[in-house]
């Protein structure tokens, strides 16, 4: 029986070369669908195994393996398709639009989205979901209002990955702090000394630019036009939003995610029915097809033809065959080589917190789903943190600032290609835009090589006193 051994890095670059090839060329030269890519680079990476010594039976357990420890996001993107269907077809986005044509001014339009996209993604811990209810109706805003989109939607997503990354109802903060032995609370607070100063600053940054752009190009008739186009095509009112108050309170009081989501598309349907005057088998149907209608404006129809379980199904085998593929990269090993690699160069909290959120970064990248990213990073960097005695904390905060805040950076991840198509402006466009992944990018780094808020397992930081006094804060995994 062939001894298995961990690939070598020539091996390493030249299968992570090809990947990365394949990808570039599918997307940005042959126009082809990354999901074909994403599966041509499955058999690339077995091959590899085989020859390193691996049985093919044991790497198709790894594609089933990685793919099964993420099926929670298939199964609350379905949904949030749903959703978002319904909650078209009923009005409720609608009505979001028109309030926001006619109450918020263009001066402060960026930082009312930045903060209104926050407050949703915390209360509801999903980014997805903040990106499709929220995100679109403050697209449909901007362009009304004349701002840049590319703007708007870092705007948006600045607001989206600021509450999935923070709210302990978040799927990516459960993960990252779990798979770091990490009380999900006391990770909470750690993201907390870093998030907190991350918006203040993106508020700032928001505010300045808006200021600079707004009412500069915003087009009156236009405003009014697609205002009164809404009213005629939609019973506006301020209880079309109450589907969404239901949803955002039953998330609040930690109701598990999927059902609370599927009621709301439920809601939504009803009220289609009930106050759009739908019949109710076609508001139903939104859910799995998505809303349609044909106004005659080419604008408007883009903004609200989407959503249903049927728009989602490129980004699910997009989060199937990257779930595959990080799958893959696990059994290998070859993360794990690369840290190998560097691992003599990490001794202090500063170079451990730069190796992570490269690893991170990568498990998006070569995972093509944040769930790789947030599942491999603890797993390879845990041993750098408890040899140096950086509390695990300081991990689970890295692993969420590298793997959750990049994840749509990259234009072929779930996150990537999710956000693009809901919003309508490509990765590369909005990426600049993303100030609050940047800023907070920056702090962890800043953090990890001056000290500050870096804490260690033999000492107790201030903010954790409570925590010794009384009760043991020992996590058993």
């Amino acid at each position: 029986m062939k001894e298995v051994r961990l690939p070598t890095i020539p091996e390493i670059v030249i299968i992570l070369g090809v990947f990365l090839a394949l990808v570039l060329s599918f997307t940005l030269f042959l126009d082809l669908p990354i999901q074909m890519a994403l599966f041509i680079s499955w058999f690339l990476v077995i091959i590899l195994g085989v020859r390193l010594g691996h049985k093919y039976q044991d790497l198709q357990k790894s594609i089933m393996d990685g793919i099964s420890n993420g099926l929670e996001a298939v199964l609350i993107l379905v949904s949030v398709g749903a959703l978002i269907g319904t909650w078209i077809a009923g009005g409720v986005v609608p009505t979001l639009i028109y309030y926001g044509l006619e109450f918020i001014h263009p001066s402060i339009f960026l930082l009312a989205t930045l903060i209104i996209c926050s407050i949703m993604s915390v209360a509801t811990g999903t980014s997805w979901g903040t990106v499709g209810t929220a995100g679109i109706a403050m697209i449909a805003i901007g362009e009304g209002l004349g701002m840049p989109l590319p703007l708007v939607a870092g705007a948006v997503l600045s607001g989206a990955y600021f509450g999935d990354k923070l709210s302990p109802l978040s799927d990516s903060t459960v993960l990252a702090s779990s798979l770091s032995k990490v009380d999900i609370l006391r990770h909470v607070r750690a993201m907390m000394v870093l998030s907190i100063p991350a918006f203040i600053i993106t508020a700032i940054l928001f505010t300045i630019t808006g200021f600079a752009y707004g009412g500069r190009n915003i087009d009156t008739e236009k405003v009014e036009f697609f205002k009164s186009s809404l009213q005629k095509y939609f019973d506006i009112g301020i209880w079309m939003l109450i589907p969404a108050i239901i949803v955002v309170v039953l998330l609040a009081l930690k109701k598990p995610s999927m059902p609370v989501i599927v009621i709301g598309a439920l809601l939504g349907a009803i009220w289609a029915s009930v106050f759009q005057g739908m019949d109710f088998a076609d508001a139903i149907n939104t859910a799995y097809k998505g809303f349609s209608i044909d106004t005659g404006v080419e604008f408007m129809d883009g903004i609200l033809n989407r959503g249903g379980i049927v728009g989602m199904l490129d980004t699910l085998v997009v989060i199937i065959f990257g779930l595959g593929f990080g799958g893959l990269l696990e059994k290998l090993g070859v993360l794990k080589v690369i840290i190998a690699t560097f691992e003599k160069k990490l001794t202090s909290a500063g170079n451990v917190t730069l190796s992570t959120l490269i690893v991170a970064f990568l498990g998006n990248v070569l995972g093509c789903a944040m769930y790789v990213s947030l599942i491999l990073t603890p797993k390879i960097m845990e041993k750098s943190y408890d040899k140096l005695k950086l509390d695990r904390r300081i991990l689970s905060r890295n692993t969420e600032v590298g793997g959750t805040l990049t994840s749509g950076m990259v234009p072929w991840s779930d996150n990537g290609i999710y956000m693009a198509g809901i919003l309508g402006v490509s990765t590369f466009s909005y990426l600049p835009f993303m100030w609050l992944s940047f800023v907070a990018l920056g702090l962890a780094l800043i953090y990890g090589y001056t000290g500050k808020f870096i804490w260690y397992v033999d000492e107790n930081s201030p903010s954790d006193e409570t925590e010794y006094k009384g009760e043991q804060v020992v996590n058993d995994y």
